[in-house]
């Protein structure tokens, strides 16, 4: 009868951490496995050194590469792919024997642990239980004395080992984060935190609960004296004591066309970080409460008096986000706020504007690809300029063949527009020309049709609805699935 496998959780590092489950599971065992790297010292044996006797049998799993480098033909993934293969069949002989075996594992056995190794070679063919232990997360947590992250609070573990602007990507984007694996990482993790704006946040934690634990700003740490048992925290933002700046800034964020599937990481980041979010009512909505942060809700008609609302704010040593859809710079509040933080008595005020999902390139993905060649971007409001120019804008844009992406194009109180620009293009536009009719794309309400341009109903468009109308090589295909897609070829033919 084969004997049994065990992946058994040690905690942090105190033997004090370990569970009662796991200290039963090491005196039971025949055999008991550890990691250890060439020079034989093992932690995770440490961790359990008074619950072995003589009685066990030990089986050190000896790393042949950690950090250095190799002669494996394979390089260091083909070294540690070999060593797994031998140090399982290893263990596989003492489980084909009848032998019950313990693999020791600091922390949780399959929380970045080495046990997972030898559990995916060999859980399928044995009996085989996993004692969870305390992670590293945990005891930092625990040793900082702060919580890691609470109510809604979104908490995400990172590998230091990831490229930098990754690690920026996903530090800009959560509530709390551990960043493990340091060491040799730290410079990049430090820079990543920086650039990202969690650096005064951070928080450093060197062997948690084991001797010569150490806790620190990380922003004061050396980056020569981290060692590879250390982890970088973002604790939880709420209760976090308020940052007094002499002056703040004001970030405007592109939303995208509808929920937090749209934001890019930077956006959420900024979101999150901010003091006040400062927006029209629809769009503010869109953006998950956070405890302290104070909302200010407006009607989409005050752009001017929002944007000098917002500078007014940061002039106070507030961070705001102004909150934009779509991408603040098409036809959104990022020209609004520019144009008032470029008055004299504001341009000491520190603007980013932060890029956001058009509506445009929403539609057009949901409908295949219509802007894959070159187009025009028009609004089709006539509230801040004349419709004569809009009208000779769409003139020239159709003259020279380009897809035009109609924004703005109807709304309760403008419902004439779309029939005028419809029966303008169809004197420049064969009446078959495709159409992509987009409302609330991303959005509950959602749908797009492609229908002719002599088939478009004005009284099918309002606010929330984008115009994509193809060139004259634009295509609406049928395919196989029955589902109609438009593309417009990059190549455009000759003369």
């Amino acid at each position: 009868m084969n004997g049994k496998l065990y992946g058994v959780g040690l905690g942090p590092g105190d033997p004090s951490l370990m569970t009662v489950r796991a200290v039963e599971v090491i005196a039971e065992a025949d055999v008991v496995a550890y990691h250890s790297a060439r020079h034989g010292r093992s932690i995770a044996r440490s961790i359990a050194a008074k619950h072995l006797t003589e009685r066990h049998i030990e089986e050190p799993l000896v790393y042949p590469v950690t950090t250095e480098t190799t002669d494996h033909p394979g390089g260091y993934r083909g070294a540690m792919e070999e060593f797994y293969t031998e140090a399982s069949a290893r263990l596989a002989a003492h489980l084909d024997a009848g032998r019950t075996v313990a693999v020791l594992a600091e922390g949780d056995p399959l929380f970045y642990g080495s046990y997972m190794h030898m559990h995916k070679r060999l859980a399928a063919r044995y009996d085989t239980e996993v004692i969870p232990g305390v992670t590293s997360v945990s005891a930092a947590a625990a040793r900082l004395g702060t919580p890691l992250a609470e109510g809604e609070e979104v908490l995400t573990i990172l590998p230091g080992t990831l490229p930098e602007e990754e690690l920026t990507a996903r530090l800009a984007a959560t509530d709390a984060a551990v960043v493990m694996k340091l060491g040799r990482t730290f410079t990049k993790v430090r820079s990543a935190l920086e650039s990202s704006g969690r650096l005064d946040e951070a928080r450093y934690v060197e062997r948690a609960t084991m001797a010569g634990q150490r806790l620190a700003e990380l922003a004061d740490v050396d980056a020569e004296s981290v060692p590879y048992f250390s982890v970088a925290v973002l604790p939880s933002r709420v209760d976090a004591e308020p940052v007094v700046r002499e002056s703040g800034e004001v970030v405007v964020v592109g939303t995208g066309p509808a929920g937090p599937l749209w934001l890019t990481p930077e956006s959420r980041g900024a979101l999150a970080a901010a003091d006040d979010l400062v927006g029209y009512t629809t769009y503010v909505d869109r953006v998950p409460v956070r405890p302290g942060q104070v909302r200010h809700g407006s009607d989409n008609r005050v752009e001017s008096e929002r944007a000098e609302f917002a500078l007014q704010l940061a002039r106070r040593g507030r961070r705001v986000a102004v909150v934009s859809g779509g991408d603040p710079g098409i036809f959104a509040m990022a020209t609004a706020v520019l144009e008032v933080a470029s008055e004299k008595q504001y341009a000491d005020i520190p603007v980013r504007v932060l890029p956001g999902v058009t509506a445009a390139n929403a539609a057009a993905a949901r409908a295949g690809a219509p802007l894959g060649h070159d187009y025009a971007t028009i609004s089709l409001s006539d509230r801040l300029k004349p419709w004569e120019i809009i009208a000779e804008r769409l003139r020239a844009a159709a003259s020279a063949d380009l897809v035009l992406a109609l924004y703005n194009p109807g709304s309760r109180s403008r419902t004439w527009q779309v029939g005028k620009a419809r029966d303008l293009l169809l004197g420049l536009r064969a009446p078959e020309t495709p159409v992509v009719v987009a409302r609330d794309v991303g959005g509950p309400a959602e749908r797009v049709r492609i229908v002719r341009l002599a088939d478009l109903e004005p009284v099918e468009v309002d606010m929330r609805t984008i115009l994509l109308i193809g060139s004259s090589q634009t295509r609406a295909v049928r395919r196989g699935d029955g589902e109609e897609i438009v593309w417009t070829p990059r190549r455009y033919p000759q003369a």
